[in-house]
Order: structure tokens, then C-alpha cells, then sequence
């Protein structure tokens, strides 16, 4: 079972804007002071940029357009609501954003398979949305696909129940912590896993500075060590530059690329740069305008697809 993908989908917004109802815990989300139309432009000359700067390395990418009447603003962040397994499954998850529930779209599974990718079934555990319980796929989720495991960060949007659910549903062993960040002197709960931590096939980036539990951290690090994966740690100040919300993925000829945007980049020291570069190349681009109304990054706007071909 491959830990990375050729095939990626993203949702090309039409309607970007900082989303107030996931403002409430999403610490990494600011307003910027200009009309919501200049800042989807905006948002979609970043996101255009970015997908050619996938494809022009070989990454498939399936571009959806977000649906003009839905007003979803966070749609261009798909991997919260849905994820994509090599056995055919389709995975829906609960969100904790009322306006983001409008996200999921059985247009884009059709979509998939117009594209020859077999859907078999679907796994929904958007039910739990009626409890007030969340799990907001693989942004809660950050799947190790080879040794089955999940790392969840428990917060609002990632309750444990549901984390044990799917490990059960996917036989995976979790492992389950809590990642805290300063806000205004408090430590809060990070809202998502994959912005404090990345996994790629052969190391990760995380930042264990917010795992305050020190028993929890060494597990994290034991999990991560006795996979044989390389840890590489950035700073609390790094993460909050989106140095957390990378992806590996595959281009031309199973080439690996870090994923990452230009503001993570820029925060790597070059030591950083240099360990995962030992890996594989960094693919980044600017996604200023995004980042900051969305709280989101580069991983956050990419939903692997790991369907098989009919």
C-alpha cells in the first residue's frame, strides 16, 4: 500500500473568504481589510498557480469548480470532508462548520469516475454531526498508509470517539495526543493535526514543542522512530508559517515532491531545507491570500486520491 499519490483533487474556490463560523477555533484565520471579490480573486490567481506548478512536474491534478450557490468559502480545503482509499472506499466526514457541511458534493464522485477511478463503497460518518461530534478527515487524520496508523490531535474538530471509529473501520492503531498553541497567552487546542505535522514516506515534519504532555510526545516520537522515520522538527514560530501543512506527493517517472507553500519555505532554516531536500525536492508556492482568510495551507487544499483505476 503506496503512502503517496500521483492523483490529487482540488476545489477551485468561487466564493473565498475567512470563514466566520470556523474563526472561533482557528487561530491561524485574519481578516484582511479588503472586499471579499478582490479576495477570491485573489485566492483563485493562487490557487491556478499552484495547480500548474503540480502538473508541471508530472502531478495529476482534477481541478472541481466550487459551486457558485452553495456559499462555502472554505470549499477550496476538501480534504476535511472527504477522503479517497486504494480499496475503493470513500470516506465522508462530520464538520464542525455548519457552512462547510455544504461542501460535500456527489458531483465530485462522479467526476472521479468519469475520470476511470472505481468508487465501491462509501463510509459516512457525517451522522455524527447530530451528536455535536467532528472529525474532519485527513486534517484530523494523518494517515501512516504502510504501517497503519493515524496521528490525531484531539481537539474541537477531532473527538476521540470518532478517531477510534475509523481505526476500528480501517485497522489502524491511533495514536492520539493533544497539540496546543500560545493565543494570546492561553494554550488552546491546534483545530487540525496536519498543520503541526506531515508525513511523508521515509521522515516527518513536526513540531512535538506543541505537545505539552510529555508521555504523549514520547509516544508520538517512539511511533515515529520504530517506523524508521526521520524526525524533522520545526519551531512553534515555523508551524504558524504553514511549516506543518505539507504533502508529499508523486510527479513524472515516481518522482517525490514536499509540497509546501512559499511561507513555509521561507521559515525552513536552511538545515531544514537541506534534510528533507536529503529525501526529495520542495515544490512551494505563494499562498499569501489563502493562508491568511483561511487558516489553511498548501496540504489542507489537496485530496489525495488512492481509488483504483477500472
Amino acid at each position: 500500500m503506496p503512502q503517496t499519490t500521483n492523483t490529487i483533487l482540488m476545489i477551485r474556490p468561487v466564493n473565498f473568504r475567512m470563514n466566520e463560523q470556523t474563526a472561533v477555533n482557528n487561530y491561524f484565520q485574519e481578516d484582511l481589510a479588503i472586499k471579499n471579490a478582490e479576495i477570491n480573486t485573489k485566492a483563485q490567481a493562487e490557487f491556478d498557480a499552484f495547480v500548474e506548478k503540480l502538473r508541471a512536474v508530472g502531478v495529476q491534478v482534477i481541478v472541481v469548480e466550487d459551486d457558485k450557490l452553495a456559499d462555502t468559502p472554505d470549499s477550496i480545503f476538501p480534504n476535511n470532508w472527504v477522503s479517497f482509499h486504494d480499496d475503493g472506499t470513500v470516506v465522508m466526514y462530520p464538520m464542525f462548520a455548519e457552512n462547510r457541511r455544504k461542501e460535500r458534493r456527489e458531483d465530485v464522485f462522479i467526476r472521479l469516475e468519469e475520470e476511470g477511478f472505481l468508487i465501491e463503497n462509501i463510509v459516512d460518518y457525517t451522522s455524527a454531526e447530530a451528536e455535536g461530534l467532528f472529525l474532519e478527515g485527513t486534517g484530523s487524520l494523518l494517515i501512516d498508509r504502510v504501517n497503519s496508523k493515524v496521528y490525531c490531535a484531539l481537539s474541537a474538530r477531532a473527538d476521540e470517539d470518532l478517531v477510534i471509529e475509523f481505526c476500528e473501520d480501517f485497522e489502524c492503531t491511533p495514536v492520539i495526543f493533544t497539540a496546543n498553541q500560545t493565543v494570546e497567552g492561553q494554550r488552546l487546542p491546534i483545530y487540525h493535526t496536519n498543520v503541526m505535522m506531515c508525513l511523508a514516506e521515509k521522515f516527518a515534519v513536526i513540531c512535538l514543542d506543541c505537545i505539552d504532555d510529555k508521555k504523549e510526545r514520547k509516544n508520538v516520537v517512539k511511533h515515529l522512530k520504530q517506523d524508521g522515520k526521520a524526525i524533522i522538527e520545526i519551531s512553534e514560530a515555523q508551524m504558524h508559517q504553514f511549516a506543518g501543512n505539507m504533502l508529499q506527493v508523486q510527479g513524472d517517472n515516481n518522482q517525490r515532491y514536499l509540497v509546501m507553500s512559499k511561507a513555509a519555505h521561507d521559515s525552513l532554516t536552511p538545515k531544514q531545507v537541506q534534510t528533507i531536500e536529503h529525501y526529495c525536492p520542495i515544490l512551494s508556492s505563494s499562498l499569501e491570500t489563502i493562508e491568511t482568510c483561511g487558516g489553511g495551507s498548501a496540504r489542507c487544499m489537496m485530496a489525495e486520491v488512492f481509488l483504483p483505476k477500472v
